[in-house]
């Protein structure tokens, strides 16, 4: 019998939109730590617990059963009443939260006991209205005043922050309850009184404010969550999306846990229908929207749900930078880096109003403009964001390249703006090879590549918008920045791409994952790719987990640490992309088996942002970093991407054609994909290996829409 070590965090955490529940496994907030109820990036709960006449409550048994609910099994410890003393074991107690606007909370009592029962059910709840960044920063600093109000007519107990016109506030009332709360020593404390066989319930229902608008909680108990509006909206989402079938268990659980991570992270935008959502990056720290998450999390769901494409597009073109203003690193073009609604935000104490401290995510937003129209087929989707096209491509330009070199730099002009504005934002994650920090503008090899990509799907677009001479133009420059990098960054003597360029244009020779990317952005010539490709897989990049962030041989390398020698599935499959796109199709599906492994072992095949870079070995798992955000959109997202590199699914929509290139390793011998869209078609299309090749069958649809074509580096420059 094999035995397989599950891993993540003691945790369970819950959300909807900007609302965030993190708790113990007990379902308790215990003071101090980072859990609570975070609620627009302030803390409106930062302690949680629940007692029989001052006794805590055992675990039995607790977890998430949807993103934003969770139930939780408790029971007694032994406790003495007035009445005599309660056995151990002798009652059950089960916690059920769901997170809908507000919280609905139910709390059910059993007596198993033989004899009847009678004690106070005390919970108690503690406020700090902290800023997530001063969470995150382990900081406690209070700014403004706390007050608290228990009305016992109405059963409800408020409590409000306010610093001059910031304020938040969270309010708990009691619903349908079998007996009344009183309130006080700071909490609230209900009579239970139970025969055998008994039950005893009670509703709290907490209402949250921003200040302005309250959130209230549903009023029906999450017994009846199945039947609720939100279920109705679940159901909406999964008749959307993708789905697959195959005969690989541990990569169907894999697929099926990113899609209800995804369903988790969206954000829905105001004034459009139920189903437009942007992504958000991550839970707890990063439900906010983001520009560079946001956008490749949208490029790996382009099969799955473009829909995510359209919502990151117009929220990211709506707060697009039109000036400039160094605190928040804007300049005119530039897309965000993060927006924020806390306290720190709303006072500007923190840049993110929002930050623009990003190099990557202008020309990744020209990226996803070009794959949301190849994927949808929709001309007006070029039209309505040609004026943020526009715009970035100046600031591609101007602002971009500091310094007119053709290639991109980034150095902050912020008092409090970040060191790092690549994907790599850690403030130690820029090494010398001799583990020393690059400090400075520095130009970073997968941002020419972004920047390479970016003006040849625009020229393609200008092209269809019939502006050739636009098109001609970018054509050129992509041309040149070809030749320039792979004259500059090329280091013949290892077979690799410099990191970056430092401050004085001098290579940093540092062996990193980043210039994998080069190969997704088709920067690199195609006799170049070979040694790239084994230069990745080598031992001191690939783990046998992923690949590493960055070489097990560098001096600066730590598998526990954030972005030097971790494993970041996004940059992973990303990665395979590459490889797809050159033809090293069996290291493509190796990085997939590696990334699909590692999700097997994560609780719930959750996969988290980042996980320790060991060496996998016969009898080993993967290791949890502290504090990685479970789950993580482009986390997710990258079992679809992996998907899409071991298919060589090619969108072209606006001449209705679905290109494939499948090649299915042996560990994934068929894979049935349905309700793939290519603009209003639907298709179902199995894919099968006999053999070593790989075939396929369209089931429905159009067959000779679908055509099998390589995927092969773009023939632009």
């Amino acid at each position: 019998m094999s035995f397989k070590v599950e891993v993540g965090p003691p945790q369970i955490a819950i959300h909807q939109a900007m609302t965030v529940l993190v708790t113990q496994p007990d379902g308790q907030v215990v003071w101090p730590s980072d859990k609570g109820l975070y609620f627009f990036d302030t803390r409106l709960i930062s302690a949680w617990s629940v007692y029989a006449n001052g006794t805590p409550w055992d675990l039995l048994n607790g977890g998430a059963v949807n993103y934003d609910s969770a139930r939780i099994y408790l029971t007694n410890r032994a406790f003495l009443t007035e009445d005599g003393p309660v056995p151990a074991q002798s009652l059950s107690f089960i916690l059920s939260r769901a997170i809908n606007g507000g919280m609905h909370e139910d709390l059910d009592i059993v007596n198993f006991g033989q004899r009847p029962i009678r004690f106070n059910l005390e919970i108690s709840i503690r406020s700090d209205f902290a800023d997530v960044f001063d969470v995150k920063a382990r900081r406690s600093i209070r700014r403004g005043r706390i007050s608290s109000d228990w009305s016992h007519q109405r059963q409800t107990l408020r409590t409000s922050y306010e610093n001059r016109d910031f304020g938040r506030g969270v309010g708990v009332t009691v619903g349908r309850s079998d007996s009344q709360a009183a309130y006080a020593n700071g909490r609230l404390s209900f009579e239970v009184k139970l025969p055998p066989a008994g039950t005893w319930h009670c509703c709290l229902l907490y209402e949250f404010s921003d200040g302005e608008r309250r959130f209230k909680a549903a009023h029906g108990c999450t017994t009846h969550a199945a039947h609720s509006e939100r279920a109705m909206e679940h159901e909406d989402w999964q008749r959307a999306v993708l789905k697959i079938r195959t005969g690989n268990e541990e990569f169907y659980r894999f697929f099926r846990q990113a899609i209800d991570d995804m369903a988790a992270l969206r954000l829905p935008i105001e004034g459009t229908d139920h189903m437009v959502f942007v992504p958000a990056a991550g839970l707890p720290w990063f439900m906010a929207p983001f520009g560079r998450d946001s956008l490749i999390v949208s490029l790996q769901n382009i099969l799955v749900y473009p829909e995510f494409a359209r919502g990151s597009l117009d929220v990211l073109g709506r707060w697009q930078a039109k000036d400039r203003d160094e605190y928040r690193d804007a300049e005119p073009g530039k897309i965000m880096h993060e927006m924020r609604y806390g306290e720190l935000a709303h006072f500007r104490l923190i840049p993110h109003t929002p930050y623009y401290g990003t190099a990557d995510a202008t020309p990744l937003y020209l990226v996803t403009l070009h794959a949301a129209w190849r994927a949808t087929g929709d001309r007006a989707l070029l039209e309505r964001h040609l004026p943020n096209a526009e715009a970035a491509l100046s600031w591609i330009d101007s602002d971009g390249d500091r310094d007119g070199d053709l290639f991109q730099e980034y150095a902050t002009r912020s008092p409090v703006g970040y060191e790092n504005m690549a994907w790599k934002d850690a403030g130690d994650s820029m090494t010398y090879a001799d583990g020393t920090q690059v400090r400075g503008p520095k130009a970073l090899c997968e941002l020419q590549g972004y920047v390479y990509d970016a003006w040849l799907r625009m020229a393609e677009v200008f092209e269809a918008l019939d502006r050739p001479d636009r098109a001609a133009e970018l054509r050129a420059k992509a041309a040149a920045l070809f030749v320039k990098f792979n004259e500059v960054f090329w280091d013949e003597a290892t077979g690799f791409y410099a990191y970056m360029l430092d401050g004085d244009k001098r290579k940093v020779m540092t062996v990193a994952s980043n210039p994998g990317h080069l190969l997704w952005s088709g920067l690199v010539p195609p006799e170049r790719a070979a040694r790239v490709v084994a230069r990745l897989m080598a031992p001191d990049m690939n783990s046998g987990w992923g690949i590493r962030t960055l070489s097990s041989e560098h001096p600066a390398y730590n598998p526990y640490s954030y972005q030097n020698g971790s494993v970041w599935p996004h940059d992973n499959s990303l990665i395979a992309l590459g490889f797809k796109r050159y033809g090293f199709t069996a290291e493509a599906a190796q990085i997939a088996r590696a990334i699909s492994g590692a999700a097997s072992h994560f609780q719930l095949n959750q996969l988290p942002e980042l996980y320790a870079g060991v060496q996998r070995s016969e009898a080993g798992f993967p290791v949890q970093y502290l504090g990685a955000n479970v789950p993580q959109a482009w986390a997710a997202g990258s079992c679809f991407a992996l998907i899409q590199a071991m298919l060589g699914i090619q969108p072209d929509a606006p001449n209705d054609r679905l290109y494939v290139d499948p090649a299915l390793p042996a560990w994934l011998p068929d894979i049935a994909l349905y309700d793939l869209r290519l603009g209003r078609r639907h298709f179902d299309i199995r894919f099968e290996r006999v053999g070593e090749e790989t075939r396929f069958e369209v089931l429905r649809g159009d067959r000779h829409i679908v055509e099998r074509r390589p995927v092969a580096p773009v023939k632009g420059h």
